[in-house]
């Protein structure tokens, strides 16, 4: 029975991920070297400080990991990619691709986070549902902006102008959704992780419709 032409295209990554294992192995010295200095120089922060370090360090994971999704791929493979398979299938395998990346990469640094700055949690298990969930919402959104940068002759520079209005609310929203993690009083807001969740279809619509446009440049 032929597979479907998203899996091919994601075991594809799957295999130039594990030929360019410098790649791979760059973001993990990336996480553990970014924790160690944080430990060294502030040991274990409190609650909120914790938190958001957290969360501005997977955003930089994320930049490392996800963002050279496209960028990588040179214009020959690009025209050989459109004469075997459909623009739709082809971004929706990066997508799945980068948000399974994302999402190892983001329990590898929690629990790096753990083991040098603390475990300040109160919520151990819903925290760590917000942090898979965070981790997915980022890669969603850096891989469109990827797809976007790689049609405008590789600009980066583009990804950041575009990124910074989309990421910072992003951000202060997975902030206030996991502080309710760090003090048992407070209850986790659904509403909000059910926008979250909202943008993050949202992001994915709009890759599916826009994507085909920019795949015929």
């Amino acid at each position: 029975m032929p597979q479907h032409p998203i899996i091919h295209l994601v075991k594809k990554d799957i295999l130039l991920e594990i030929r360019q294992q410098y790649s791979l192995y760059g973001i993990l010295l990336y996480i553990a070297a970014t924790v160690f200095v944080l430990f060294l120089v502030i040991d274990e922060p409190e609650g909120a400080i914790w938190n958001g370090l957290f969360w501005v360090i997977q955003l930089f994971i994320c930049i490392n990991a996800v963002a050279k999704s496209f960028l990588q791929e040179s214009r020959a493979r690009m025209l050989y990619f459109y004469t075997i398979a459909s623009p739709v299938h082809f971004v929706l395998a990066k997508l799945l691709f980068n948000s399974a990346l994302m999402l190892l990469m983001s329990f590898v640094s929690l629990l790096l986070f753990w083991a040098l700055l603390g475990n300040p949690v109160q919520k151990t298990a819903p925290f760590i549902g917000l942090v898979l969930l965070g981790g997915w919402s980022l890669s969603m959104v850096f891989t469109f902006l990827a797809a976007i940068a790689a049609k405008a002759q590789q600009n980066a520079a583009i990804m950041a102008i575009l990124g910074f209005p989309i990421i910072v609310p992003q951000l202060m929203l997975l902030m206030k959704i996991t502080s309710a993690a760090f003090n048992p009083v407070l209850s986790i807001l659904w509403n909000d992780i059910a926008l979250l969740v909202s943008l993050d279809v949202l992001v994915a619509i709009l890759a599916v419709i826009l994507f085909p446009f920019l795949w015929k440049d």
